[in-house]
């Protein structure tokens, strides 16, 4: 009856409890995969701050403060162990991408497989990524210089973290989703790889036998079951129940030529730039490892003392590759590029025999050049090394291990100079042991400036000897005497950069400009 309020009289009453069960229908709709879904989807996160960041496989990681966009080679290589399945590789840094930009490709890509960079500076920014792929029922999997020494303290803070690859990541990978794959068919898959083309299931036969020749397949452990399987793979952290099992270390690759060549094409190549760099680059490794004994360096982390190296046949291919892709600016990623002289010297006379216009930087120590190979090398289109300097004391240099000595350092920049090869030198400011001489000028500063106007300008132009501190995020610079004082009290966050008369103007505001830099132009 109209105007009659029903709440009159109402009398409690309590019914047994019956809860609406929605999980089917959500476990269908994340099963459920649109036609843009991939296996597998390599990742380098967004920025906790939109800036540019750095990851690697074997970096500690770091902002970019100079604008350099690092290219994700090692998601490459990774992905180019995957022919067999549908791969794609997500550079958010390179694409600018926000967290809600790449909540939205999450959605669209739904990947079986999540397998993401995490560094210690961005380790939580790094692991919300995980929690939206698991969320959305991807199987989670993080590596890099973080997770292998702290993988139990990683795993236990993020539970949204399925799996850690310890050390080189490629070879746990493979095995790790081949068995993920034979525990959800329940059944084991065809020993070989015979669905993938032979040239790459003789590689993979490689890779795994020559560095473990006890090797069998993890989905081959008889019974299948989830914990002998995975307890089988060799550089994997997994969890078992509320425990985090950490497996045995995976052997490092013994022949990095019987790698695939990466996969360059998945990757935004026309988004890479570096400072002094005139287009689109990207890095081409051609050794893992260091025989140098630097305590600072976090090479140990991940490569230890060994040292590989791939052959200059093997460079090349890959070469041709990214000539192809329409790049010709290189940077050959290596701890040490010149750690084999007869590889560089190989590469070179390569490169000249092909005739390839290309431009290439490297990394090197002082100790490992001669005037030879760095004649070649400039040859073969390399126009600027970055020499690991460290510092002007002998004694900082003692203490670091780093095992060179400062008239090392003035030849090597002599040599390298005279080649036509600029200098480009890395700097560790304040380091444990720096003494400042009577005269109140700090050591390394009195070097800095002998090694830029000794190879720079003439010693009778002293006055006219200039060098600026580019610092990238401010877009300024400074000069002497100013930066006498800054070069000892500013952050890490300087990009050092000594040049003379001859070679930088000062001109453009302070920054360096095209032809500012004598020949070759960048």
């Amino acid at each position: 009856m109209r105007g009659v309020n029903r709440g009159a009289g109402m009398r409690e009453y309590v019914h047994p409890p019956s809860f609406p069960d929605a999980d089917e229908v959500v476990r269908a709709g994340i099963a459920a995969r649109s036609g843009g879904g991939v296996d597998i989807l390599l990742v380098n996160p967004p920025a906790p701050d939109r800036g540019i960041w750095i990851r690697s496989q074997h970096r500690v990681g770091r902002r970019s403060r100079e604008g350099m966009v690092w290219p994700q080679v090692s998601l490459a290589q990774l992905a180019a162990l995957f022919p067999d399945r549908r791969v794609e590789v997500v550079d958010a840094i390179a694409l600018r991408m926000d967290w809600a930009d790449f909540e939205r490709l999450l959605e669209e890509k739904r990947p079986r497989y999540y397998v993401t960079h995490v560094t210690a500076p961005t380790l939580r920014n790094d692991m919300y990524g995980v929690f939206l792929a698991r969320s959305m029922g991807a199987t989670t999997v993080a590596f890099g210089t973080h997770v292998t020494p702290i993988p139990r303290e990683t795993m236990r803070a993020f539970p949204a973290l399925d799996f850690a690859l310890r050390g080189e990541p490629e070879l746990t990978l493979r095995e790790l989703l081949d068995t993920l794959d034979s525990l959800a068919a329940g059944a084991p898959r065809p020993v070989g790889w015979p669905e993938v083309e032979p040239d790459v299931r003789a590689r993979l036969q490689r890779l795994f036998a020559d560095a473990d020749p006890d090797w069998r397949p993890a989905w081959t452990v008889a019974p299948l079951e989830r914990r002998t399987a995975l307890a089988a793979i060799r550089g994997l952290v997994w969890r078992e129940g509320e425990e985090i099992v950490v497996n045995p270390d995976q052997p490092f690759i013994r022949h990095l030529d019987d790698l695939p060549l990466p996969r360059h094409d998945l990757l935004p190549l026309q988004k890479y730039r570096a400072p002094l760099v005139g287009g689109p680059y990207t890095f081409v490794v051609t050794s893992r490892g260091c025989p140098g004994g630097c305590r600072f360096c976090i090479k140990h982390v991940s490569y230890g003392q060994s040292v590989r190296f791939r052959s200059p046949e093997n460079i090349l291919a890959e070469l041709e590759m990214l000539i192809s892709l329409g790049i010709r600016h290189v940077h050959m990623y290596a701890d040490l590029f010149t750690v084999s002289r007869e590889q560089v010297m190989g590469l070179c006379e390569g490169i000249l025999e092909r005739k390839w216009r290309i431009r290439w930087t490297c990394n090197s120590r002082v100790d490992f050049v001669d005037p030879e190979m760095l004649q070649m090398m400039a040859r073969a289109g390399c126009w600027m090394i970055s020499w690991g300097i460290e510092s002007g004391s002998e004694e900082v240099l003692r203490r670091a291990g780093k095992g060179i000595r400062l008239e090392q350092v003035e030849k090597a920049l002599r040599w390298a100079k005279g080649a036509g090869i600029r200098n480009w030198g890395y700097f560790i400011m304040a380091c444990p042991g720096r003494r400042k001489r009577p005269s109140g000028r700090p050591s390394a500063y009195r070097c800095v400036c002998r090694w830029t106007w000794r190879y720079s300008i003439s010693p009778r132009r002293i006055p006219a000897l200039r060098f600026s501190l580019r610092w990238w995020r401010r877009g300024g610079s400074v000069r002497a005497p100013a930066g006498r004082r800054w070069i000892w009290t500013a952050p890490r966050c300087w990009i050092t950069r000594i040049c003379g008369r001859r070679t930088w103007s000062g001109g453009h505001g302070g920054r360096f400009g095209p032809g500012r830099c004598g020949p070759g132009r960048p």
